[in-house]
């Protein structure tokens, strides 16, 4: 089916191939134990060796697209469960790589669209122009047309006066007359031709003006979509910064980024220097926030930890950055379904470690913007999807 896109509409398609590109998000956790001693050496050598340091405050930062989730490493697993895992991990690049490969197909075929777009609105200026050339000729033609006719009658008037007269004078005229009658005769049948091959101009111009109308309905169909979603995720911003008035501005963060709504928090609003367990005034933050997930059921939950560089020196039940910021996710996760009517299905719990930074400076105020939670809000996609599925 081909489809007409005009410049009004490019940067609705081009938003939509964002949305769709970041549609894929990859969550893999292990379970919990002791790590074996030759894990546990990789582990330290690619981290580092680095001394840990905590501080207070954190920032905000804006972050792009759906995020993958890496491995955890908590615990000691058997070969059997670590394979498993792996053939998990290589599914999801699968299913990524399947992703990027649609959406070069989507941009391939906006390209063909445009191509055709154009070439079809150059046909339409041409046939307008040939149109209005052929009127000129067509009443061209109709103005000797009317000369021939009186030069018919005159030469009709001529003929009977010589009848009597010159006869080589008459043949000349008899020859002339039928010379006219000829060429008026010709003139007649281009005329006719011209006459149907306007018609039949006229006719494409509204079947080319009759699609144009189509596809110009369709993306307005498409631009209700996308604003009805806009609409919902800024509805459910003000939602989310109307219940935590106390709490915004002071460790606590909410902005939009990507079509979703992100809810940074400060490790000093949350947790103590290299722990996990939430803060009283932590959980009264987030307990507000569960109260607008259950009046919102239509939305993605991702929860994810975040730390610096620093490598987490081992003691108890963590190993490294891993384990901390996964540990850390999760004391949220749990936190948001206590006493609370969310569907456990629409929450996702990851750690990011360190690889993911707000600041890459190596400065103890760049350590404390990275070390942060966020907990990012997604509205359902179905209907857009689905547009974009019949078109």
């Amino acid at each position: 089916m081909n489809i007409f896109v005009n410049s009004q509409t490019m940067g609705i398609l081009t938003k939509i191939n964002k949305i769709y590109s970041t549609c894929k998000t990859y969550i893999i956790t292990m379970k919990s134990g002791k790590i074996r001693k030759t894990l546990y050496t990789n582990i330290l050598l690619r981290m580092g060796h680095l001394r840990i340091t905590y501080n207070r405050k954190n920032v905000l930062q804006q972050l792009s697209g759906f995020l993958i989730t890496l491995f955890l490493i908590s615990g000691c697993v058997s070969s059997r469960t670590f394979n498993e895992q792996s053939k998990r991990l290589n599914a999801c690049e699968e299913e990524m790589t399947g992703v990027k490969d649609h959406n070069e197909q989507l941009n391939v075929s906006l390209n063909e669209m445009k191509y055709r777009m154009t070439s079809m609105q150059n046909q339409i200026e041409y046939m307008i122009q040939d149109s209005v050339q052929r009127s000129a000729e067509l009443t061209a033609l109709h103005e000797r047309y009317t000369r021939l006719n009186s030069l018919y009658d005159e030469l009709q008037q001529a003929q009977q006066s010589l009848l009597a007269g010159n006869q080589r004078e008459t043949a000349r005229l008899l020859k002339q007359l039928q010379d006219d009658q000829s060429a008026m005769q010709q003139k007649e049948d281009y005329l006719k031709n011209l006459e149907a091959s306007l018609a039949g101009k006229q006719k494409s111009l509204q079947q080319l003006n009759s699609k144009l109308q189509e596809r110009d309905a369709r993306l307005s169909e498409l631009e209700s979509v996308l604003n009805k979603k806009d609409s919902a995720v800024n509805q459910l911003k003000s939602k989310v910064s109307n219940a935590l008035p106390g709490f915004e501005g002071n460790g606590l963060a909410v902005h939009l980024k990507n079509g979703k709504v992100y809810v940074s928090m400060d490790e000093q609003l949350l947790f103590k220097s290299g722990s996990f367990d939430v803060d009283p005034r932590g959980k009264e933050a987030l307990q507000k926030l569960g109260r607008v997930l259950e009046q919102n059921p239509d939305i993605t939950v991702m929860i994810e930890g975040h730390t610096d560089d620093v490598p987490y020196h081992p003691g108890g039940v963590l190993v490294d950055n891993w384990d901390l910021s996964v540990k850390r996710a999760t004391s949220v996760t749990r936190i948001l379904l206590k006493n609370s009517s969310v569907d456990p299905a629409r929450l996702i719990a990851a750690g990011r470690s360190e690889y993911l930074p707000v600041d890459t400076e190596k400065t103890p105020e760049a350590r404390k913007k990275n070390r942060r939670i966020e907990i990012i809000l997604t509205p359902k996609l179905d209907e857009l999807f689905h547009v974009i599925e019949m078109n």
